[in-house]
């Protein structure tokens, strides 16, 4: 029953941040009401509330690539991450689908495939227009430092209550940065869901590396928590 609790947390989040998320990109940004920067804190503030509601059921990961970060850094095992996963991506594919719906339901009619649904991307056409180098040199950077103050700050002796806060604001910064170049993933499920329900075939042909890069950075993230590299105390230097 534990995992199956964890597992309903992890859905219920994962769909969270992609409904609201991803919603507000549709719904809003769209139409220029909430704009970059709004969109930007609708991620963030998505994810702290989740981490407050579901972090002490599941650790609120909702994203495959920070339970990946948790694995390499030795948080939790190879099978739990598999479970979170499906659960990751099948939140994310439920709130895809009812965002979908939610806007075939317009009055004046929703175009999907001219649109989008939130899905990321890269190239011509999209957004600032950025390479796929830009696109996946900037997804593994910026999961790299959203999984080491994911990881940092759910470490032993940190001040626990605070790391909601810090972990949704860094997600808020890394939209304000990144929206531009890839519409930000570092979430292979906030890729996924979006992506299927598009309609859109580049959407589907440049998913690949809203899975990979993520994946990296966050390994090498995990990596460095691995074994309390980074988690060991400091001792303070007495000079006689």
């Amino acid at each position: 029953m534990s995992i199956l609790r964890k597992m309903i947390a992890e859905f219920i989040g994962t769909f969270t941040l992609v409904f609201l998320g991803c919603g507000a990109a549709v719904m809003a940004g769209a139409h220029d009401i909430l704009g970059m920067l709004g969109i930007s804190f609708a991620f963030g503030l998505a994810l702290i509330g989740m981490a407050y509601g579901i972090g002490p059921v599941s650790g609120c990961h909702i994203n495959p690539a920070v339970s990946l970060g948790a694995v390499v850094s030795g948080r939790m095992t190879v099978f739990e991450m598999v479970r979170y996963w499906i659960a990751q991506v099948g939140g994310a594919c439920v709130a895809a689908l009812l965002l979908l719906i939610m806007m075939k339901g317009r009055i004046a009619g929703y175009d999907v495939g001219a649109s989008g649904l939130g899905q990321n991307g890269y190239g011509a056409g999209y957004l600032g227009e950025y390479t796929m180098f830009s696109a996946l040199v900037f997804e593994v950077i910026a999961t790299f430092l959203f999984v080491v103050v994911i990881l940092g700050s759910t470490s032993p002796g940190t001040p626990a209550s605070m790391a909601g806060l810090a972990i949704g604001l860094t997600l808020v910064v890394i939209h304000i940065v990144g929206i531009q170049i890839t519409g930000v993933s570092v979430n292979p499920a906030r890729s996924i869901g979006p992506a299927i329900f598009s309609g859109s075939v580049t959407a589907i042909s440049q998913l690949w590396l809203f899975i990979v890069a993520p994946m990296i950075g966050a390994a090498a993230a995990g990596m460095l928590f691995r074994d309390g590299f980074m988690t060991e105390r400091a001792e303070v230097a007495h000079v006689d």
